[in-house]
């Protein structure tokens, strides 16, 4: 073999080599970031009676139906948030009525981490609980250093404050509004969150 061909096979196996070594590389970063999002800890925050409401309330306007209620199966969307968007845990936040504490239970075996709030009765006799400062504390405070990234299920304005802080903060992950028609125009800046529950009605939907 002449020098110019030995030249040639040499350049060739040293290529050859380098482009392997970068190929390696590139496949082990890849491994390592895929390996890093495993560990990435996502907790969902829920607003209950906006979430409950939201799916299942008709909305009027001018007197014409312009959405039809449908019911939430909540063992089905508690497995949602896991599929979907990989949840370590999806807390709760509901009013507490002593007769409901077989809801409660059920609600516990679905994989939901519970958070009530005492609740009082209004002057039509119905109990009201409003669970917004209790969701506001978890995210942002009790919770906060525990998690990575949030997801807020509320079509709710109240939680605006919430939502910038999050977003300050890089752990906004995901807003999940139960209902485009009624959520608040006070979401309008967070567009690149909002998920909305209706494009996957048929993998939450209750059914008999």
């Amino acid at each position: 073999m002449d020098d110019n061909k030995l030249t040639c096979f040499t350049i060739f196996n040293l290529k050859f080599k380098i482009f392997n070594q970068n190929k390696m590389t590139e496949i082990k970063k890849q491994t390592i970031s895929k390996e890093r999002q495993k560990y990435i800890k996502t907790y969902a925050f829920i607003d209950s009676q906006n979430l409950n409401l939201g799916t299942s309330k008709d909305i009027y306007k001018n007197r014409k139906l312009i959405y039809k209620g449908w019911k939430l199966d909540f063992k089905k969307f508690r497995k949602y948030l896991t599929d979907k968007f990989r949840v370590d845990k999806a807390f709760l936040f509901i009013g507490y009525i002593p007769k409901n504490k077989a809801l409660y239970k059920k609600l516990t075996s679905y994989g939901y981490e519970l958070v009530y709030k005492p609740t009082v009765m209004d002057d039509k006799g119905k109990p009201k609980g409003n669970v917004d400062a209790e969701l506001v504390l978890h995210a942002a405070a009790i919770e906060f250093f525990n998690y990575d990234q949030a997801i807020i299920v509320s079509g709710d304005g109240d939680f605006h404050c919430l939502h910038e802080y999050l977003e300050k903060k890089k752990k906004l992950f995901k807003i999940i509004v139960p209902n485009r028609k009624s959520e608040s125009s006070l979401l309008t800046p967070f567009q690149e969150y909002k998920i909305f529950l209706i494009r996957d009605r048929e993998k939450i939907e209750w059914k008999p």
